[in-house]
């Protein structure tokens, strides 16, 4: 990869914020989360592919640093508008990874968090694929992520499906 001289940044500090960031974002979705899962979530019913709790904790840790690395390196090429877009969509999928935490954990609504998880791996896919114009091992950076977003659809909807006798 060819770093872009363009940055007002180091690549050392705008890496640390890149991984701030993400970490900061899993950790207000996680305070959602805190309060349900011993409480209502405990309640559910859930699938036998269901993981144990405290699985979700080290497993986000390591997608939001592989998601955060993954932008830095598409913020490290050269100024243009497909990073601009690229970076845009990175920010897209962010929002709308709090916002799951908060509709399923905080409103407790399994249905529409799994609509908005729909959306949620659409504009994951649409990252890859813009930083794939860019940077190929940012795309794959954001694989696992992808993938345990694709598991989590299925629990959700499982989730919905045992709860609501849908």
């Amino acid at each position: 990869m060819q770093i872009s001289r363009q940055h007002r940044l180091s690549p050392g500090l705008s890496v640390c914020l890149s991984i701030t960031l993400a970490l900061a974002v899993g950790a207000t979705g996680g305070f959602a989360t805190a309060s349900s899962v011993t409480t209502w979530y405990a309640g559910l019913n859930k699938p036998s592919f269901n993981p144990p709790n405290w699985l979700f904790g080290p497993v986000w840790t390591v997608l939001y640093v592989l998601m955060a690395v993954a932008a830095w390196r598409v913020y490290l090429t050269p100024r243009s508008a497909a990073r601009t877009r690229s970076l845009s969509l990175y920010g897209l999928q962010l929002a709308l990874n709090l916002a799951w935490s908060l509709i399923f954990f905080g409103l407790r609504a399994p249905l529409s968090s799994l609509l908005e998880l729909a959306l949620l791996l659409a504009a994951i896919l649409a990252t890859a694929l813009a930083f794939c114009r860019l940077e190929r091992l940012a795309a794959l950076l954001l694989a696992p992520y992808l993938a345990w977003s694709g598991f989590a659809f299925l629990l959700n909807f499982e989730i919905w499906r045992l709860n609501s006798g849908g």
